[in-house]
């Protein structure tokens, strides 16, 4: 069951793609969050999503809203991947305990062992105040949550 809009969003401590240990707690008070799951790194559609982010990133990543992207893949393959398409935000690894934070915000999907594309918006008191949860293959648009942070 995916997180509802209304509801505090849950605290999780994953490694960056550089080992660096980020906590969703860490930005309360401080920053608004977009939180970005992703099913794997260098599949077609996933490079595209996390690319446009890439691309528009001071609308994601500013003094008030902090840009986070989370897959299932390993910390190693993360900073590949961040290397190879020029990716300056944090791409966390929910690999172990495998799925765990994709569990708790309901965006893993069990039969295929990785999240789904699923997006969420948290306000600075840390509660979930958008979201949309796509099919694997089907890419968001970041139009929505540049409306959905205009309106906190």
């Amino acid at each position: 069951m995916t997180i509802e809009v209304g509801s505090q969003a849950p605290d999780f401590e994953l490694k960056d793609n550089h080992g660096r240990t980020v906590r969703l707690s860490e930005f309360r008070g401080e920053k608004n969050v977009v939180l970005v799951f992703y099913p794997f790194a260098f599949t077609g559609v996933c490079t595209g999503e996390l690319c446009a982010l890439r691309d528009e990133l001071p609308r994601f990543e500013n003094e008030g809203t902090q840009l986070l992207a989370v897959s299932n893949d390993s910390m190693h393959t993360l900073r590949v991947f961040a290397e190879q398409e020029g990716l300056e935000y944090p791409l966390l690894s929910d690999f172990w305990p495998h799925g765990e934070t994709s569990r708790a915000y309901g965006v893993f999907d069990e039969d295929k062992g990785c999240a789904v594309r699923g997006t969420f918006v948290i306000d600075k008191e840390g509660v979930v105040r958008w979201s949309v949860v796509n099919g694997l293959p089907d890419a968001r648009d970041l139009n929505d949550y540049v409306k959905a942070l205009e309106a906190l």
